[in-house]
């Protein structure tokens, strides 16, 4: 199946080994009780990176890091560390104590460096809260997302600010209806070579870099946005006769008008698909832009400053987020409700029924989990909630969700039908 998010790096099941995630049982209040921990990552295509079955774990809430790692290391589960061999737990105290005195100062540094990226975009991001956790949690899975929004709202402020925290290569590309793949891509150039001869060399494009802005991706035709969509879904480009692999990590964050659609292209479903979450940006209240407008008139507007320490570290994140864990009630609970998308499911809401064409794909099971796991790390636990779910429902499901022509008409939007299955979700977490 292909899955959206970034490669997985060595995370198998159960408890990791030095550096790794727990596959702890953990329990507190406010989440429900689910059954036992499952194993089961298997290699896969690429939607937006490789991703497997999840693992399973118990998910009746949060359990503070520390104490879910000695649980993971007094259960005696087998271990992968990072490099993915496997390992049988030491059963001595000074191993175990060393595995999780390891984890400790891993999820610790994680959680000082995600507070502080945050706040530093959120220096030059103002009012937009919701905006920047749903690009945070995108990011924190692997995955690209689809930006919606009229313009000045500070999409473009927003991908430029993650790429200076995040000390990640940053590259924009202003889409238009006659940039070409080439222009994306890059080209094979002839040249001069030493002694005389003349020779073939490859010249990157603007799409070799961390993080890609591609502002405005509706404007381009449809043979370069198929360029593109190769890119966000293999990592790779095709191109001058050769196969060659893209920076890794690799996100893209396209842009898009949802006002001007003169002379747009739309993109069509497969290529929505390829985006884990789409994001829509709203207008900010009268206090926003006063502060938005204090911030941007003066002598100096305000910089964020580098956080994190580039690729390495942002792929150790990568591989945290994998190794959150999913109860099996809780992933039996998502499958019900992107199954529920598809207006023929015998427990359709009423509006699936009436308004819904087609529903969301396999991928959008794997966006709304890789997300789920996304938030969870991101608020400090190592397991997925229902509210977890609930969270991300509309982000990673609203562009999979294609109307009818009465929904159309009657002027419902995907948000609208994706209520009701909120509705549904929030009965379950409190049954």
């Amino acid at each position: 199946m292909e899955r959206p998010g970034e490669e997985r790096a060595g995370l198998n099941e159960a408890t990791l080994g030095e550096g790794g995630m727990p596959g702890s049982r953990m329990g507190s209040p406010g989440m429900r009780a689910a059954g036992p921990a499952s194993a089961g990552m298997v290699e896969g295509g690429a939607g937006a990176g490789d991703q497997g079955s999840e693992p399973a774990g118990v998910a009746r809430g949060e359990a503070p890091p520390a104490e879910a790692a000695r649980g993971a290391a007094a259960a005696g589960d087998a271990a992968v560390v990072p490099g993915g061999a496997a390992a049988t737990p030491t059963a001595s105290g000074d191993g175990e104590a060393a595995g999780v005195a390891a984890l400790e100062e891993r999820l610790e540094r994680f959680r000082e460096r995600f507070a502080r990226a945050r706040r530093e975009i959120e220096r030059v991001v103002v009012g937009q809260p919701q905006v920047v956790s749903e690009v945070l949690w995108a990011l924190l899975a692997g995955g690209h997302v689809l930006l919606e929004g009229v313009p000045g709202l500070g999409k473009t402020a927003l991908v430029r600010a993650l790429g200076r925290v995040l000390g990640l290569r940053f590259s924009r590309i202003q889409f238009t209806p006659d940039l070409m793949p080439g222009d994306l891509l890059g080209t094979s150039i002839l040249e001069e070579q030493p002694g005389g001869r003349r020779g073939w060399r490859w010249e990157p494009g603007p799409i070799w870099a961390n993080l890609v802005l591609a502002d405005e991706v509706n404007r381009a035709t449809p043979k370069t946005q198929s360029a593109l969509l190769e890119a966000m879904a293999e990592r790779q480009v095709t191109a001058g006769g050769a196969t060659r692999p893209l920076p890794r990590p690799f996100f893209v964050l396209a842009t898009q008008n949802p006002l001007e659609m003169e002379g747009t292209y739309a993109l069509p479903e497969a290529q929505l698909d390829r985006f884990l979450f789409k994001v829509l940006v709203p207008y900010p209240d009268e206090a926003t832009l006063a502060e938005i407008a204090r911030l941007t008139t003066g002598l100096a507007e305000p910089v964020p400053e580098p956080v994190v320490g580039g690729e390495a570290e942002v792929l150790e994140w990568l591989e945290l987020t994998r190794g959150v864990l999913v109860a099996d009630e809780v992933l039996a609970q998502a499958a019900r409700l992107v199954a529920m998308t598809h207006p023929q499911h015998p427990e359709a809401p009423e509006a699936v029924r009436r308004f819904v064409r087609y529903g969301a794909s396999p991928r959008g099971l794997q966006a709304l989990l890789l997300g789920a796991k996304a938030r969870a790390l991101a608020a400090g636990r190592l397991n997925v909630s229902y509210e977890d779910l609930a969270a991300v429902l509309r982000p990673a499901l609203r562009h999979r969700v294609l109307l009818n022509f009465e929904g159309e008409a009657a002027g419902v939007d995907a948000d609208t039908v994706l209520e009701e299955l909120a509705a549904v979700l929030e009965e379950q977490a409190h049954a």
